[in-house]
């Protein structure tokens, strides 16, 4: 019986369509695989290049499990009927109910949250405060962000479009483009080095990014990383705004036992510790520690907004961009 099983478990296999960068999943995929011999064929690409070929494979699609690094593409994965739900206490039990789409067709695994880092020698923090203030005139010519196509850009916008309206979220992106210090361009990793060199005072980024340079082998990226600190905005209000990793499995999935085996693997004690360590990324569960860095930043008070939210306000978030003029 037990060799059964056992040549059951290795002829298994799970499909992974991920947009994640394959050294930053593939370490805990190779973990999952030699503890229940599943094998997994991991399919790299963007977010929207694999949806798109999600939806044009359709009922003949390979993809067991869709993974991506901001909600928005998880959202609109559902919305294209991509997903399927999935019904698991283990993901249930251990994914607080704003980190999962509501009808469990996905669940965030790993978190990070938009900050604003500043020069640590030309910006007194005690004049920072919300995400609204950087529409401020004190700050003409002072801020460097990414581009509006950039997704956690549009995320944040669809965080403020569900906080405070159409209206007042173009006012601000107007406000925010009139203070940039240069047109967007580059990662998070460049915001920061511009802020650096001195291009600008204030940048917007993801945590994980500055927490990967300070832990860089590189010397210029350590440099750079530690001419910044971090802000933590709308402390006194809603909190920093929160963006995920996640996954969901997929509509057609073949191996759709697998998929949901591994998706509870993610969200382990071991996977969960992998992310925070490796990935300088917030365990989605609270009762596992976060990495030194990030433990070096303090606690922060977090938007406790539903991120389905984020799906839901993308399209307008990115009209009143373009309406904005950011480029």
């Amino acid at each position: 019986m037990s060799l059964l099983a056992a040549g059951v478990l290795s002829a298994a296999e799970v499909n992974v369509y991920s947009a994640r960068q394959e050294n930053l999943i593939k370490p805990i995929l190779d973990q999952f695989s030699e503890q229940t011999g599943i094998t997994v064929n991991l399919i790299t690409g963007g977010a929207d290049e694999l949806i798109t070929r999600m939806d044009l494979e359709g009922a003949n699609s390979p993809a067991d499990i869709l993974l991506t690094v901001d909600v928005g593409r998880l959202h609109r994965a559902k919305e294209m009927g991509l997903l399927q739900s999935v019904d698991s206490d283990v993901l249930t039990s251990s994914i607080p109910e704003q980190y999962r789409d509501s009808d469990n067709q996905w669940f965030s695994v790993s978190l990070r949250s938009r900050v604003i880092v500043y020069d640590k020698d030309r910006v007194d923090p005690g004049e920072l405060s919300t995400y609204e203030d950087l529409a401020d005139p004190k700050w003409d010519g002072k801020i460097c962000i990414r581009s509006s196509s950039n997704i956690y850009n549009q995320s944040l916008t669809a965080s403020l479009v569900s906080h405070n309206g159409v209206e007042a979220t173009e006012e601000w992106a107007r406000g925010l483009v009139s203070n940039m210090a240069r047109s967007p361009q580059g990662g998070d990793r460049d915001q920061i080095a511009a802020v650096a060199i001195g291009q600008c005072e204030l940048a917007v980024v993801n945590t994980y990014y500055l927490a990967g340079m300070l832990n860089a082998t590189s010397d210029d990226q350590l440099e750079q990383a530690q001419a910044v600190d971090v802000f933590w905005p709308n402390q006194d209000g809603r909190g920093a705004h929160i963006n995920v990793s996640g996954a969901g499995v997929s509509e057609h999935a073949p191996n759709r036992a697998e998929a949901v085996q591994l998706l509870e693997f993610m969200v382990s004690d071991e996977a969960q510790t992998w992310y925070a360590e490796a990935n300088n990324e917030y365990p989605i569960r609270t009762d596992v520690p976060v990495s030194a860095t990030l433990e070096s930043w303090g606690e922060f008070k977090a938007d406790p907004l539903a991120l389905e939210q984020l799906g839901i306000h993308n399209a307008e978030a990115v009209r009143l961009m373009d309406r904005a003029d950011w480029r």
